[in-house]
Protein backbone atom coordinates (compact mmCIF):
# COMPACT_ATOMS: atom_id res chain seq x y z
CA UNK A 1 0.00 0.00 0.00
CA UNK A 2 1.49 3.40 -0.96
CA UNK A 3 1.48 6.47 1.26
CA UNK A 4 -1.64 7.93 -0.36
CA UNK A 5 -3.60 4.76 0.29
CA UNK A 6 -2.27 4.55 3.85
CA UNK A 7 -3.32 8.13 4.53
CA UNK A 8 -6.79 7.65 3.04
CA UNK A 9 -7.28 4.52 5.15
CA UNK A 10 -5.94 6.11 8.34
CA UNK A 11 -7.80 9.43 8.11
CA UNK A 12 -10.89 8.16 6.35
CA UNK A 13 -11.60 4.98 8.31
CA UNK A 14 -9.31 4.36 11.31
CA UNK A 15 -9.59 7.75 13.04
CA UNK A 16 -12.93 8.82 14.46
CA UNK A 17 -11.78 11.99 16.25
CA UNK A 18 -8.71 13.93 17.36
CA UNK A 19 -8.64 11.81 20.52
CA UNK A 20 -7.56 8.79 18.45
CA UNK A 21 -4.21 10.38 17.52
CA UNK A 22 -1.17 8.77 19.21
CA UNK A 23 1.14 11.82 19.05
CA UNK A 24 0.86 15.59 19.26
CA UNK A 25 2.62 16.01 15.90
CA UNK A 26 -0.48 17.48 14.26
CA UNK A 27 -0.79 20.18 16.91
CA UNK A 28 0.35 23.65 15.96
CA UNK A 29 2.89 25.41 18.12
CA UNK A 30 1.27 28.64 19.16
CA UNK A 31 -1.59 29.02 21.63
CA UNK A 32 -4.70 30.04 19.74
CA UNK A 33 -5.26 33.83 19.92
CA UNK A 34 -8.68 35.21 20.77
CA UNK A 35 -9.63 36.25 17.23
CA UNK A 36 -9.03 32.69 15.98
CA UNK A 37 -10.94 31.22 18.91
CA UNK A 38 -13.87 33.41 17.89
CA UNK A 39 -13.65 32.12 14.29
CA UNK A 40 -13.52 28.51 15.47
CA UNK A 41 -16.69 28.99 17.51
CA UNK A 42 -18.57 29.66 14.26
CA UNK A 43 -17.81 26.23 12.80
CA UNK A 44 -20.24 23.31 12.65
CA UNK A 45 -19.73 20.70 15.42
CA UNK A 46 -19.38 17.80 12.97
CA UNK A 47 -16.61 19.61 11.10
CA UNK A 48 -14.77 20.14 14.39
CA UNK A 49 -15.25 16.51 15.45
CA UNK A 50 -13.63 15.19 12.24
CA UNK A 51 -10.67 17.56 12.40
CA UNK A 52 -7.40 15.70 13.05
CA UNK A 53 -5.20 18.49 14.26
CA UNK A 54 -5.20 21.15 16.93
CA UNK A 55 -4.68 24.84 16.58
CA UNK A 56 -4.95 26.78 13.34
CA UNK A 57 -2.40 27.94 10.78
CA UNK A 58 -3.34 31.52 10.00
CA UNK A 59 -0.98 34.40 9.20
CA UNK A 60 -2.12 37.99 9.64
CA UNK A 61 -3.59 40.42 7.11
CA UNK A 62 -5.88 37.98 5.27
CA UNK A 63 -8.84 40.29 4.66
CA UNK A 64 -9.76 40.11 0.97
CA UNK A 65 -7.15 37.43 0.26
CA UNK A 66 -7.56 34.44 -2.01
CA UNK A 67 -6.37 31.46 0.03
CA UNK A 68 -5.61 27.85 -0.89
CA UNK A 69 -5.79 25.27 1.93
CA UNK A 70 -3.73 22.18 1.11
CA UNK A 71 -5.11 19.08 2.81
CA UNK A 72 -8.26 20.78 4.03
CA UNK A 73 -9.76 17.62 5.57
CA UNK A 74 -13.15 18.17 7.14
CA UNK A 75 -12.90 21.89 6.44
CA UNK A 76 -12.24 23.40 9.88
CA UNK A 77 -9.26 25.52 8.83
CA UNK A 78 -10.92 26.52 5.56
CA UNK A 79 -14.06 27.73 7.32
CA UNK A 80 -12.01 29.64 9.90
CA UNK A 81 -9.86 31.24 7.20
CA UNK A 82 -13.01 32.16 5.29
CA UNK A 83 -14.01 34.43 8.15
CA UNK A 84 -10.58 36.09 8.16
CA UNK A 85 -10.70 36.59 4.39
CA UNK A 86 -14.19 38.10 4.61
CA UNK A 87 -16.80 38.56 1.93
CA UNK A 88 -14.23 39.95 -0.53
CA UNK A 89 -11.90 37.00 -0.06
CA UNK A 90 -12.06 33.34 -1.03
CA UNK A 91 -10.87 30.00 0.33
CA UNK A 92 -10.33 26.89 -1.79
CA UNK A 93 -9.71 23.63 0.07
CA UNK A 94 -8.04 20.61 -1.55
CA UNK A 95 -8.14 17.12 -0.04
CA UNK A 96 -7.87 13.55 -1.33
CA UNK A 97 -9.97 11.80 1.35
CA UNK A 98 -13.60 11.35 0.22
CA UNK A 99 -14.92 10.85 3.77
CA UNK A 100 -13.36 14.12 4.92
CA UNK A 101 -14.56 16.04 1.88
CA UNK A 102 -18.10 14.76 2.37
CA UNK A 103 -18.18 16.30 5.85
CA UNK A 104 -16.73 19.60 4.60
CA UNK A 105 -19.16 19.91 1.69
CA UNK A 106 -22.22 18.87 3.68
CA UNK A 107 -22.01 22.06 5.72
CA UNK A 108 -21.26 24.65 3.02
CA UNK A 109 -24.73 26.19 3.22
CA UNK A 110 -24.72 26.13 7.04
CA UNK A 111 -21.51 28.17 7.14
CA UNK A 112 -22.63 30.55 4.40
CA UNK A 113 -25.71 31.37 6.46
CA UNK A 114 -23.63 31.70 9.62
CA UNK A 115 -21.09 34.06 7.99
CA UNK A 116 -23.53 35.99 5.82
CA UNK A 117 -21.59 35.18 2.64
CA UNK A 118 -20.40 32.14 0.67
CA UNK A 119 -16.68 32.19 -0.08
CA UNK A 120 -15.55 28.56 0.39
CA UNK A 121 -15.23 25.66 -2.07
CA UNK A 122 -13.62 22.23 -1.88
CA UNK A 123 -11.84 20.21 -4.56
CA UNK A 124 -10.94 16.53 -4.45
CA UNK A 125 -7.35 16.03 -5.46
CA UNK A 126 -3.83 15.00 -4.58
CA UNK A 127 -1.69 17.97 -3.48
CA UNK A 128 1.26 16.31 -5.27
CA UNK A 129 -0.71 16.86 -8.50
CA UNK A 130 -2.16 20.33 -8.08
CA UNK A 131 -1.56 20.94 -11.78
CA UNK A 132 -4.36 18.46 -12.53
CA UNK A 133 -6.90 20.72 -10.81
CA UNK A 134 -8.65 23.73 -12.30
CA UNK A 135 -6.49 26.29 -10.51
CA UNK A 136 -5.01 29.29 -12.33
CA UNK A 137 -1.26 29.91 -11.92
CA UNK A 138 -0.40 33.06 -10.00
CA UNK A 139 -3.91 33.39 -8.56
CA UNK A 140 -3.48 32.94 -4.79
CA UNK A 141 -2.31 35.47 -2.21
CA UNK A 142 -1.66 32.88 0.49
CA UNK A 143 -1.34 29.09 0.57
CA UNK A 144 -1.92 27.34 3.89
CA UNK A 145 -1.00 23.80 4.92
CA UNK A 146 -1.46 22.35 8.39
CA UNK A 147 0.65 19.22 8.98
CA UNK A 148 -0.09 17.72 5.56
CA UNK A 149 3.00 17.93 3.35
CA UNK A 150 4.62 15.15 5.38
CA UNK A 151 1.78 12.88 4.22
CA UNK A 152 2.77 12.99 0.54
CA UNK A 153 5.61 11.16 -1.20
CA UNK A 154 6.76 13.79 -3.70
CA UNK A 155 7.14 16.79 -1.43
CA UNK A 156 9.17 18.74 -3.96
CA UNK A 157 6.17 18.63 -6.33
CA UNK A 158 4.02 20.34 -3.68
CA UNK A 159 6.49 23.19 -3.22
CA UNK A 160 6.94 23.67 -6.96
CA UNK A 161 3.16 23.77 -7.50
CA UNK A 162 2.65 26.15 -4.58
CA UNK A 163 5.24 28.52 -6.03
CA UNK A 164 3.49 28.43 -9.41
CA UNK A 165 0.05 29.09 -7.90
CA UNK A 166 1.10 32.07 -5.77
CA UNK A 167 0.96 35.65 -6.94
CA UNK A 168 4.25 37.57 -6.84
CA UNK A 169 4.74 38.57 -3.21
CA UNK A 170 2.40 35.82 -2.02
CA UNK A 171 3.39 33.32 0.61
CA UNK A 172 3.19 29.68 1.55
CA UNK A 173 2.54 29.67 5.31
CA UNK A 174 2.51 26.18 6.76
CA UNK A 175 3.14 23.94 9.74
CA UNK A 176 4.71 20.54 9.37
CA UNK A 177 6.93 17.92 10.99
CA UNK A 178 10.69 17.62 10.58
CA UNK A 179 13.20 14.95 11.60
CA UNK A 180 16.77 15.46 12.73
CA UNK A 181 17.94 12.86 10.19
CA UNK A 182 16.78 10.96 7.10
CA UNK A 183 14.51 8.14 8.24
CA UNK A 184 14.94 4.45 7.44
CA UNK A 185 12.64 3.06 4.74
CA UNK A 186 10.77 0.78 7.16
CA UNK A 187 9.92 3.82 9.31
CA UNK A 188 8.96 5.98 6.33
CA UNK A 189 6.45 3.36 5.13
CA UNK A 190 5.02 2.26 8.48
CA UNK A 191 1.24 3.00 8.29
CA UNK A 192 0.94 4.23 11.89
CA UNK A 193 4.06 6.39 11.63
CA UNK A 194 2.77 7.87 8.37
CA UNK A 195 -0.72 8.49 9.75
CA UNK A 196 0.73 10.22 12.81
CA UNK A 197 2.69 12.62 10.55
CA UNK A 198 6.09 11.20 11.54
CA UNK A 199 6.95 8.57 8.91
CA UNK A 200 6.85 11.17 6.15
CA UNK A 201 8.70 13.86 8.08
CA UNK A 202 11.43 15.53 6.06
CA UNK A 203 14.97 15.84 7.34
CA UNK A 204 15.10 19.57 8.04
CA UNK A 205 18.09 20.25 5.78
CA UNK A 206 16.46 18.38 2.89
CA UNK A 207 13.41 20.61 3.35
CA UNK A 208 15.50 23.78 3.13
CA UNK A 209 17.18 22.58 -0.07
CA UNK A 210 13.86 21.53 -1.64
CA UNK A 211 12.21 24.85 -0.77
CA UNK A 212 15.07 26.86 -2.28
CA UNK A 213 15.15 24.71 -5.42
CA UNK A 214 11.39 25.32 -5.81
CA UNK A 215 11.87 29.09 -5.92
CA UNK A 216 11.51 29.98 -2.23
CA UNK A 217 15.02 31.32 -1.77
CA UNK A 218 14.86 32.35 1.90
CA UNK A 219 12.61 30.14 4.08
CA UNK A 220 11.73 31.84 7.37
CA UNK A 221 11.13 29.83 10.54
CA UNK A 222 8.24 31.29 12.54
CA UNK A 223 8.16 28.88 15.50
CA UNK A 224 9.05 25.32 16.48
CA UNK A 225 8.71 22.78 19.29
CA UNK A 226 9.72 19.17 20.01
CA UNK A 227 7.15 16.43 19.40
CA UNK A 228 6.06 13.90 21.99
CA UNK A 229 5.08 10.31 21.11
CA UNK A 230 2.60 8.78 23.57
CA UNK A 231 2.59 5.23 22.19
CA UNK A 232 5.62 3.17 23.40
CA UNK A 233 5.47 0.78 20.43
CA UNK A 234 5.51 3.66 17.95
CA UNK A 235 8.28 5.40 19.90
CA UNK A 236 10.41 2.25 19.68
CA UNK A 237 10.00 2.18 15.89
CA UNK A 238 11.08 5.82 15.62
CA UNK A 239 14.14 5.75 17.91
CA UNK A 240 16.67 7.33 17.83
CA UNK A 241 15.21 10.00 15.52
CA UNK A 242 13.97 13.21 17.10
CA UNK A 243 11.12 15.27 15.63
CA UNK A 244 10.02 18.89 15.70
CA UNK A 245 6.84 20.60 14.60
CA UNK A 246 7.62 23.89 12.91
CA UNK A 247 5.83 26.72 11.15
CA UNK A 248 7.56 28.31 8.15
CA UNK A 249 6.67 31.14 5.82
CA UNK A 250 8.00 31.08 2.26
CA UNK A 251 7.60 34.19 0.10
CA UNK A 252 7.40 34.09 -3.67
CA UNK A 253 9.79 36.92 -4.47
CA UNK A 254 12.17 36.56 -7.39
CA UNK A 255 15.81 37.35 -6.81
CA UNK A 256 16.05 36.96 -3.05
CA UNK A 257 19.67 36.42 -2.07
CA UNK A 258 20.99 33.18 -0.52
CA UNK A 259 22.36 35.07 2.49
CA UNK A 260 21.33 38.02 4.65
CA UNK A 261 23.10 40.85 2.87
CA UNK A 262 23.34 44.27 4.52
CA UNK A 263 22.52 47.37 2.47
CA UNK A 264 22.08 49.72 5.42
CA UNK A 265 18.29 49.46 5.20
CA UNK A 266 15.63 49.68 7.90
CA UNK A 267 11.87 49.59 8.29
CA UNK A 268 9.38 51.26 10.62
CA UNK A 269 6.18 49.42 11.48
CA UNK A 270 3.27 51.89 11.34
CA UNK A 271 0.70 49.54 12.86
CA UNK A 272 -2.59 48.73 11.21
CA UNK A 273 -2.25 44.95 10.97
CA UNK A 274 -5.25 43.62 12.86
CA UNK A 275 -4.38 41.73 16.06
CA UNK A 276 -0.81 43.03 15.87
CA UNK A 277 -1.10 46.69 16.75
CA UNK A 278 1.95 47.24 18.97
CA UNK A 279 4.44 44.97 17.19
CA UNK A 280 4.72 42.80 14.09
CA UNK A 281 6.45 39.41 14.09
CA UNK A 282 7.73 38.38 10.66
CA UNK A 283 9.50 35.28 11.96
CA UNK A 284 11.26 34.02 15.08
CA UNK A 285 13.96 36.70 14.98
CA UNK A 286 12.16 39.71 13.49
CA UNK A 287 9.89 41.19 16.17
CA UNK A 288 9.33 44.75 14.99
CA UNK A 289 7.88 47.20 17.48
CA UNK A 290 5.58 49.92 16.20
CA UNK A 291 7.28 53.24 15.55
CA UNK A 292 10.82 51.96 16.06
CA UNK A 293 13.50 52.08 13.37
CA UNK A 294 14.37 48.42 12.80
CA UNK A 295 17.48 47.58 10.71
CA UNK A 296 16.90 44.72 8.25
CA UNK A 297 18.76 42.77 5.60
CA UNK A 298 17.91 43.14 1.94
CA UNK A 299 15.73 40.02 1.86
CA UNK A 300 13.63 41.10 4.85
CA UNK A 301 13.26 44.56 3.32
CA UNK A 302 11.88 42.99 0.14
CA UNK A 303 9.60 40.52 1.98
CA UNK A 304 7.88 43.43 3.68
CA UNK A 305 8.03 45.84 0.73
CA UNK A 306 6.76 43.42 -1.94
CA UNK A 307 4.04 41.61 0.00
CA UNK A 308 0.60 42.43 1.40
CA UNK A 309 2.36 43.91 4.45
CA UNK A 310 3.86 46.87 2.53
CA UNK A 311 1.14 49.44 3.42
CA UNK A 312 1.92 48.96 7.10
CA UNK A 313 5.61 49.92 6.90
CA UNK A 314 7.84 52.87 6.08
CA UNK A 315 11.01 51.87 4.25
CA UNK A 316 14.40 53.49 4.76
CA UNK A 317 17.39 53.12 2.46
CA UNK A 318 18.13 51.79 -1.00
CA UNK A 319 20.53 49.38 -2.71
CA UNK A 320 23.36 51.77 -3.49
CA UNK A 321 25.84 50.51 -0.89
CA UNK A 322 26.55 46.94 0.19
CA UNK A 323 28.09 46.33 3.64
CA UNK A 324 28.54 42.55 3.53
CA UNK A 325 26.65 39.99 5.60
CA UNK A 326 24.10 41.49 7.98
CA UNK A 327 25.45 41.44 11.57
CA UNK A 328 24.34 38.38 13.50
CA UNK A 329 23.40 36.42 10.37
CA UNK A 330 26.62 34.48 9.84
CA UNK A 331 30.31 35.19 9.52
CA UNK A 332 31.17 38.46 7.81
CA UNK A 333 33.96 36.64 5.99
CA UNK A 334 35.15 33.03 5.67
CA UNK A 335 38.75 34.20 5.83
CA UNK A 336 40.92 34.46 8.94
CA UNK A 337 42.25 37.80 10.09
CA UNK A 338 45.85 36.68 9.52
CA UNK A 339 47.31 34.25 7.01
CA UNK A 340 48.97 31.19 8.62
CA UNK A 341 52.77 31.64 8.82
CA UNK A 342 53.36 28.19 7.30
CA UNK A 343 51.31 28.93 4.17
CA UNK A 344 53.67 29.17 1.21
CA UNK A 345 51.55 28.08 -1.75
CA UNK A 346 49.48 30.30 -4.00
CA UNK A 347 45.77 31.02 -3.59
CA UNK A 348 44.70 28.05 -5.72
CA UNK A 349 45.42 24.43 -4.93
Amino acid sequence: MNIQDNVKEYYGKKLASTADLQTDACCTIESTPDHLKAALRNIHPEVKARYYGCGLIAPLALNGARILDLGSGSGQDAYALAQLAGADGEVVGVDMTPEQLAVAREHLDWHAEKFGYANVSFLEGDIEKLGDLDLDPGSFDVIISNCVINLVEDKAAVFRAAHALLKPGGELYFADVYADRRLAEEVRHDPAAQGECLGGALYWNDFLNIAKASGFADPRLVSDRPIGVNNPELRAKLDPAAFHSATYRLFKIDGLEPACEDYGQAVIYKGGVAHSETAFALDNHHFIEKGRVFPVCGNTYRMLNESRFAPHFDFIGDWSTHYGIFPGCGSSSPFGEEAPEAATSGSCC
